[in-house]
């Protein structure tokens, strides 16, 4: 057994919308492929993995440093002990040999996105979907069913709050209880409009987040908060840059209510300095970790762990991207949740063919690997690569 080929692309995401820092006309991300000799159903096992929104694709990183590191390792050193199958762990250690630590930036997404594959690839060769593969793994019970919400509410050119109005009823109309939208690239004034109108069109039981995407300085996100605490928003998030943990900290005085942040660190080093020493609070906030962005999935339960040893649940984690590896990681080792594009970054993000939001949550098909297999356009996309 053994990886055959790695294969790499990068592919637009662009959209002209924005957020509160960056617009997305030039966004791209990473595709990959991961081709094993493994044969089922008379084709090779092939892994795909891609690197969340927000961040630009990263082939040039794998070509030079992590496929070789992958394709020149003994073949042997990359399976498990029994040998019948890949090991996440020690192929994520072969792409990480001779990296110095912390520094982590976009090495981070690169490694996160071929880790995606090989998890991929790897619950594929074992016949299980990821979700309940981690679950047999951690001695947990799989729970198919994840809430997700609805991500949206960004400024386009000509976008006014009867637009933003009709945006948020669309999400509510396909079964979202939870939406969310941009602030901080207006006026706080101006935000307060946005967010009272679109208050004002929720029925009971669904709620409001709001993202600044790390736009203020203290005083602004102090501000923010203060005009904020009026309303019963489902969370303020990412008020200040991602490792100013002072400011987050700071906030915490001043804001009440549950806050989010964190889809911005990238290691488990620094998501232990955000519980550490950003006034998180594990009764009430959340937190963003998203694994293609952060390493992998490899990285991502070694934050878990040091989530457990700061007394925070799983549960807390509500990670960003929208993607089917988080809403695997969510069912199978028990986060709070996922975040959800309904309309936009197509078709990397989304959910299954079928699969449908009801009362705020999806259930996921029993599909072997991730299931990317199970949403057409996108494994249209994906096969393209490995064919």
């Amino acid at each position: 057994m053994r990886i055959v080929e790695i294969r790499e692309r990068t592919v637009p995401i662009s959209s002209a919308i924005a957020n509160a820092y960056i617009d997305f006309s030039k966004m791209t991300l990473s595709l990959v492929a991961v081709i094993t000799d493994v044969v089922r159903d008379g084709k090779p096992v092939v892994g795909y993995g891609f690197n969340s929104n927000g961040r630009y694709g990263q082939g040039a990183l794998m070509r030079e440093r992590f496929i070789p590191r992958i394709m020149e390792a003994k073949p042997e050193t990359l399976l498990n002990a029994a040998g019948d199958n890949l090991n996440p762990d020690a192929i994520w250690a072969t792409m990480f040999k001779n990296e110095k630590p912390g520094g982590h930036g976009e090495r981070s997404v690169a490694i996160g996105t071929m880790d995606m594959a090989i998890w991929d690839a790897t619950a594929k060769i074992a016949g299980k979907p990821l979700f309940q593969m981690l679950a047999d793994d951690h001695g947990r019970k799989a729970n198919p069913r994840v809430f997700v919400y609805a991500a949206g509410g960004y400024y386009y050119p000509g976008k006014d709050i009867e637009k933003l109005r009709a945006e948020m009823q669309s999400y509510l109309d396909r079964g979202y209880t939870v939406v969310k939208m941009k602030i901080g690239g207006a006026s706080l004034a101006d935000d307060i409009k946005r967010i009272e109108a679109v208050l004002s069109m929720l029925p009971s039981g669904c709620q409001l987040a709001v993202d600044a995407n790390g736009r203020f300085d203290t005083a602004t996100a102090v501000a923010y908060a203060k005009g904020l605490s009026a309303y019963d928003l489902f969370w303020y998030e990412e008020a200040g840059d991602p490792l100013d943990y002072e400011l987050q900290a700071e906030l915490a005085q001043h804001y009440a209510k549950p806050m989010a942040t964190g889809e911005n660190l990238f290691s488990m080093q620094d998501a232990r300095n955000l519980i550490r020493y950003g006034g998180m609070r594990k009764d009430r906030d959340w937190l963003q970790f998203d694994c293609a962005l952060s390493y992998g999935l490899v990285e991502y339960k070694r934050t878990l762990k040091m989530l457990e040893e700061y007394g925070w649940s799983p549960s807390r984690c509500i990670p960003h991207g929208g993607h089917q590896m988080s809403l695997a990681i969510a069912a199978g080792l028990g986060l709070g949740g996922n975040e959800s594009y309904p309309d936009l970054f197509q078709p990397y993000g989304g959910f299954p063919d079928g699969v449908r939001v009801e009362n705020g949550h999806v259930t996921l098909p029993p599909l072997p690997g991730i299931g990317f297999e199970g949403k057409s356009d996108l494994y249209k996309e994906m096969k393209s690569l490995s064919d």
